[in-house]
């Protein structure tokens, strides 16, 4: 006891310490809320180039909050909501608005609706996540596009092409840039998640290999590997997609839908907290 004080135990400093590792997800996720309203921003500043560029930084958060509160075992219910809550702005309505300033402004009310059918359906996939049963187990997949890879390929795009579409005949390119993304996101196609994409040699370096000529590749081209990273993750869910329903016999559709409702198919997780 020090003046009348009792002396603070040393057994209680790592539960105050663990309080304040709670903020940590949140803030990753705040940061992420952040970029989402820059983008905004600089969208209306017609500053395509920076605008682009925050909501792939806004990706980058999005991963990492969702990877610290797995780390810290810090995941929350408030979490959860606050993620779905930042995502709807910085991958709903943030490639939105940057879409119609930097080309769907010619197409006037056909423009601003196709941006409005993209917030509704980046709405409804984090909606839909939120709501998926427990009994979802496979970690491999996404239901529907994620909604920061539709804000990639949106932000790619017009990162490798800052200067826009400068008559109507070219806005009506980048109406099917908004519109695909939309419906691919409220689709039931599902996506693989990048975390379990298996590249062999569980034991070996050769992931971190990969990661290191990925960065190499963006450093060296960043526009053209950004776009095409984009674009290879959603063609490559088409093509798997198609493949599939080539691959189903005719005679096997009802009974392979039986075996799916039965076994409770599994829907996807998420790469962050809320699970996009």
């Amino acid at each position: 006891m020090l003046n009348g004080r009792p002396r603070r135990r040393r057994e209680d400093r790592p539960q105050r310490f663990k309080r304040g590792v709670y903020l940590l997800p949140s803030m990753f996720t705040m940061a992420n809320l952040f970029c989402g309203y820059g983008c905004v921003v600089y969208a209306t500043q017609r500053d395509f180039d920076t605008a682009a560029v925050l909501i792939g930084i806004a990706m980058v958060l999005d991963t990492l909050d969702g990877f610290v509160a797995r780390l810290t075992k810090t995941s929350s219910a408030f979490g959860v909501q606050l993620d779905s809550l930042a995502d709807v702005v910085s991958f709903g309505l943030a490639p939105a608005i940057l879409a119609f300033t930097w080309g769907l402004w010619p197409l006037k009310r056909l423009g601003w609706a196709a941006g409005f059918i993209y917030v509704t359906a980046a709405a409804m996939r984090l909606a839909r996540f939120n709501i998926q049963t427990a009994a979802a187990t496979d970690k491999r997949y996404f239901v529907g596009m994620p909604s920061p890879a539709a804000a990639g390929v949106i932000a790619s795009t017009i990162y490798l092409f800052p200067d826009g579409p400068r008559d109507q005949e070219f806005a009506f390119a980048a109406l099917a840039m908004v519109v695909v993304p939309a419906l691919l996101m409220v689709s039931t196609i599902r996506f693989r998640s990048v975390k379990a994409i298996e590249v062999g040699w569980r034991r070996s370096y050769f992931a971190l290999f990969l990661v290191a000529v990925l960065f190499a590749l963006i450093a060296s081209h960043p526009r053209l590997a950004l776009v095409t990273m984009a674009y290879t993750y959603t063609v490559a869910a088409l093509i798997m997609w198609v493949y599939t329903r080539m691959r189903r016999r005719p005679g096997d559709a009802l009974g392979g839908e039986a075996t799916a409702q039965g076994n409770n198919d599994p829907q996807v997780a998420s790469s962050s907290d809320a699970g996009l």
